[in-house]
C-alpha cells in the first residue's frame, strides 16, 4: 500500500439544506473528528464527508442520502462517495474496474449516525456507528392541543429558515394533495412568506391527477375552504404515463410502495417542470406520517408495543445493529426518503420537506405515546389529525382543513397495473444491474487489476 495517496474519492462534495448550527465547513470539520456533540447541535440537513489518516467518517440526515463503496487498486482500498450507486457505477468504469461493482457492495450511510471506516487493506474493517442524534422520548405534554402547537412551532421554524433561503420572488412549488401533512406545509410556507415581508402567493400547490383521482378532489375543496383557489393547478396526467421500471431506475431501490411514489412522483415534477422550466424549490409533507406513526398497524407486521417500544422506527428502521437493518440501504425513512430526494433531483428540484427535520421530529418524539393511547390502536390514527390541526390554529390561526390519509399513488387515481409486488420490483431492479453489468469491459486485456499500477 502507497501512502500519501489519496484513497476518498468524493463524487457529490459536503452538502446541506436548511442547515443551522454551524457552517457546512464546521460540518465537515466535525464528520472528520466524529464531534457528535458538535452535530447534534445542528438543525437541518447534512450529508458530510471527512478524512482523518486512515480513517475516513461520513454523516448524513434523512433528507440528504449519502453512499460508499470500496474499490481495490493497487493503492489500496479506495471509498467512493456518492448519492447514487449508477455515479458509483460510472467512475468505477472510467477507472477500468467496473467489474469489482455491484449494486448489493455499496452501503447507505445510516441518517443521524457519524459513519467510521478504517482504510487499511484486506480485509476491510466493519464500520462504526456514533449516533448524533438522540431526542427526548415521551416528556412533553399528552394534551395534543398543547402537544400539535409545539410540533407545529418546530415545522414553522424549520420551514422560515429555509424559505429565507430562497431567493425573494422565486416561486416555491408544493407537492399538495389536501392531506394534513401537505395542507400544514402549504399554510406555514405562506406564513413564512408573509413573516418575512414577501409575498405569500409565490407558493403554488401542484396536485397530481391520472383521472378521476379522489386527491384532486379532497385538494380543490381545501384549496377552496382556505381561499387559495388561485394558489392552486391540478396536475393532469395518462395513467399510462406511469412507468415502474423508471421509477425503479431512479430511485435505485424496490420496496413497492416507495416505487410506486416514486413513479407517481415522477409523472408530476415531469408535467410541472414542462410547465415552469425555471422553477427550482420544491416543498412536500413527507416525514408526516412517520413522526405521529400514522400508519395502519394492519397493513405490517407491527404491533403497537412495537411502534411505541421503538420511538424512531418509522425514520430509522430497526437500527443499525438490528437484524434487519439493512446495510445497502439503511432503514425506516432514512431509506424511503429516496423516493422524494431522487425524483425530485431528477428534474432539477431542490426538495425539502420541514417534518424530517431533526428539531421536528423531536418535538414529535417528545409527545408520550403511551398515554395518549392508552393501549387503543384506534386511538392512534386520529393523532396526527388532532395534532397538526390544534397546532394550526394556535401557531396561524387558521382552521385547516383535515381530510384522510392516502398515498399519493392512490390518492392519484393510479391504474391497478401500479400496484406490484416486492418480488416483481426486486426483479426488475436486478435486470436493470444485469443489462448495466454486461456492458463493463471483463476481458483480462480491458479490465484493471487491483494489482495493476497507474501507468505513468
Amino acid at each position: 500500500m502507497l501512502e500519501g495517496i489519496d484513497r476518498l474519492v468524493d463524487l457529490i462534495g459536503p452538502r446541506a439544506s436548511g442547515l443551522t448550527g454551524a457552517s457546512l465547513d464546521h460540518v465537515v470539520g466535525a464528520t472528520g473528528r466524529c464531534d457528535t456533540a458538535a452535530l447534534a447541535a445542528t438543525d437541518g440537513h447534512v450529508a458530510a464527508v471527512a478524512r482523518d489518516g486512515r480513517t475516513v467518517r461520513l454523516s448524513r440526515t434523512i433528507g440528504l442520502p449519502l453512499r460508499y463503496f470500496v474499490a481495490k487498486m493497487y493503492h489500496g482500498p479506495f471509498l467512493v462517495v456518492s448519492d447514487r450507486m449508477d455515479r458509483i457505477f460510472d467512475w468505477c468504469q472510467a477507472q477500468r474496474i467496473g467489474w469489482q461493482f455491484d449494486p448489493c457492495y455499496t452501503r447507505m450511510v445510516p441518517a443521524h449516525y457519524v459513519t467510521e471506516l478504517d482504510q487499511v487493506g484486506c480485509p476491510d474493517p466493519a464500520p462504526r456507528y456514533h449516533r448524533f442524534f438522540t431526542p427526548p422520548i415521551g416528556h412533553g405534554s399528552a394534551d395534543l392541543d398543547e402537544a400539535g402547537a409545539v410540533y407545529i412551532r418546530a415545522a414553522y421554524a424549520v420551514v422560515r429558515e429555509w424559505v429565507s433561503r430562497v431567493p425573494a420572488g422565486e416561486p416555491i412549488a408544493v407537492a399538495f394533495s389536501g392531506g394534513i401533512d401537505s395542507t400544514a406545509v402549504l399554510l406555514l410556507a405562506r406564513r413564512a412568506l408573509a413573516d418575512l415581508r414577501r409575498d405569500p402567493w409565490d407558493v403554488r400547490a401542484f396536485t397530481l391527477d391520472f383521472g378521476g383521482g379522489q386527491d384532486a378532489a379532497q385538494a380543490e375543496a381545501a384549496v377552496r375552504a382556505l381561499g387559495l383557489e388561485s394558489a392552486w393547478e391540478r396536475v393532469t396526467v395518462p395513467p399510462d404515463a406511469v412507468d415502474l421500471v423508471e421509477a425503479i431506475a431512479v430511485i435505485e431501490d424496490y420496496h413497492p410502495l416507495d416505487v410506486e411514489c416514486a413513479a407517481a412522483s415522477l409523472c408530476l415534477l415531469r408535467a410541472v417542470r414542462e410547465r415552469y422550466p425555471s422553477l427550482r424549490y420544491l416543498l412536500d409533507g413527507d416525514g408526516g406520517d412517520e413522526n405521529l406513526k400514522a400508519y395502519p398497524l394492519e397493513d405490517s407486521d407491527l404491533t403497537l408495543s412495537s411502534v411505541l417500544r421503538n420511538p424512531l422506527l418509522y425514520q430509522e428502521g430497526w437500527g443499525v445493529d438490528a437484524i434487519k437493518h439493512s446495510e445497502v440501504y439503511s432503514g425506516g425513512l432514512s431509506r424511503g426518503y429516496v423516493r422524494t430526494y431522487a425524483p425530485a433531483s431528477t428534474y432539477g428540484f431542490t426538495a425539502f420537506s420541514p417534518f424530517t427535520v431533526r428539531s421536528v421530529i423531536a418535538a414529535a418524539a417528545a409527545i408520550p405515546f403511551e398515554r395518549v393511547l392508552g393501549g387503543s390502536v384506534e386511538r392512534l390514527s386520529r393523532v396526527k389529525p388532532e395534532a397538526v390541526s390544534a397546532g394550526i390554529r394556535q401557531v396561524l390561526g387558521v382552521e385547516m382543513p383535515v381530510n384522510p390519509k392516502r398515498r399519493l399513488q392512490d390518492g392519484a387515481g393510479a391504474a391497478p397495473r401500479a400496484r406490484v409486488s416486492k418480488a416483481w420490483c426486486r426483479h426488475a431492479f436486478t435486470r436493470l444491474w444485469e443489462d448495466r453489468l454486461r456492458d463493463t469491459p471483463d476481458a483480462l486485456d480491458e479490465r484493471r487489476s487491483g494489482n495493476e499500477m497507474a501507468r505513468t
